[in-house]
């Protein structure tokens, strides 16, 4: 039964979808089945993994309304074992209209749960916002990694993200757990990254990735070739991040 990860931060640009992109690609490499579902109606990991998101037809938006079974709309990528539930543009009219549906919190718990035997982690990239998508999310996990940028205001808005983790926990998903805080873009030059990290270890005392994600060229480059890490540079410092922290994550299970 596959275990399933929101990667969740409300603030854009800390590298939520580089990370669920490449924690999906290294976990894949190392011999998992992984199914990386796009909620984020940029579609960035979409394209990142290479899918034209304007082209498709159906894509994950259609199974949280019901009009189509998750399994229809899952694509391959250049690995094996490694899938897609993309992102459309029709995602961002979901919000408004999940609102006047039924148990509309649970709806993504609901279509995963007809796939998660198929898999060894479903990875969710969810949109860089505290709205229903991410409470979807939250509430289809078993587990939340929380990317955080190791710059000044990294911090900010960091207890409002738990206090929805912990209003999903009280009321919609009593087993989802904090698997930890994942330091990115951290440039060991910059003395503000080892204040920051100090700061968070207040937040999450034993639940900080050893692994540290550095800020890299290279992994910024990638998803404009519709690449990960992996396929692009796999021997950067990015790509040997990625590689440390699925490896963490396994030792996690």
């Amino acid at each position: 039964m596959g275990k399933i990860i929101s990667v969740v931060n409300q603030k854009g640009g800390v590298g939520k979808t580089t990370t669920a992109v490449n924690l999906g690609a290294y976990l894949a490499y190392l011999g998992k089945k992984v199914l990386l579902v796009d909620v984020d109606p940029q579609a960035n990991a979409t394209s990142g993994l290479g899918i034209e998101h304007q082209k498709l037809e159906h894509g994950i938006y259609e199974s949280l309304i019901g009009i189509k079974p998750i399994f229809e709309v899952i694509k391959r990528t250049v690995q094996d074992k490694y899938q897609v539930a993309p992102a459309t543009i029709s995602l961002a009219g979901a919000t408004i209209e999940l609102v006047n549906l039924e148990q509309r919190e649970f709806r993504l718990a609901k279509i995963l749960e007809e796939v998660k035997d198929d898999y060894d982690f479903i990875i969710i990239d969810g949109p860089p916002s505290l709205g229903l998508l991410t409470v979807n999310s939250l509430t289809a996990s078993d587990e939340v990694i929380i990317p955080i940028q190791s710059e000044y205001y990294a911090l900010e808005g960091l207890s409002q993200l738990l206090e929805t983790i912990s209003l999903v926990q009280n009321h919609l998903n009593p087993n989802l757990g904090i698997m930890g805080a994942l330091i990115t873009m951290y440039d060991k030059r910059n003395k503000l990254s080892s204040q920051i990290m100090s700061e968070l270890y207040q937040y999450f005392p034993n639940r900080i990735f050893r692994s540290v994600i550095p800020r890299s060229v290279r992994l910024a480059e990638a998803p404009s070739y519709g690449r990960s890490i992996l396929h692009y540079d796999p021997n950067s410092r990015g790509g040997k991040a990625y590689d440390n922290l699925a490896k963490e994550i396994l030792t996690l299970q």
